[in-house]
């Protein structure tokens, strides 16, 4: 079920990783866990990140939760569709419901996620 393409972190972000750039989203496991995505707060282009950095917020129905991000990075690209269909997410988190487009600035950092399968049982266990 989750995409062994991806990278994971505990916070539940995803990352899709292309050359020197990396797609973010968060899990389907956290789309669920939050219920109906109602709202979404992502950055401009051109700001940088740290590794764990909060970079924007995601509001369903039943709470507001932070966004993290899972590697260091540029955001080069934002999904401008979230802001007027947030609901995108919950249909298809690792499709059209990505969120970020970075590009990495330490490629070392992703050593640090957790695989498609150590992620699953991270999620089962909690």
């Amino acid at each position: 079920m989750t995409p062994n393409d991806l990278l994971f972190t505990k916070e539940h972000e995803w990352l899709r990783i292309a050359d020197d750039t990396g797609v973010i989203g968060i899990s389907e496991h956290a789309q669920k866990e939050l219920g109906e995505l109602v709202y979404v707060e992502l950055p401009k282009p051109g700001t940088k990140f740290s590794t764990g950095e909060t970079f924007g917020s995601v509001e369903s129905v039943k709470a507001v939760s932070e966004l993290f991000m899972p590697v260091s990075g540029e955001v080069l690209e934002v999904n401008e569709a979230l802001t007027a269909a947030p609901e995108k997410i919950n249909q298809d988190p690792y499709g059209s419901g990505w969120m970020l487009r970075v590009r990495l600035a330490n490629r070392d950092e992703v050593k640090s996620l957790m695989s498609a399968q150590e992620y699953d049982a991270f999620a089962k266990s909690e």
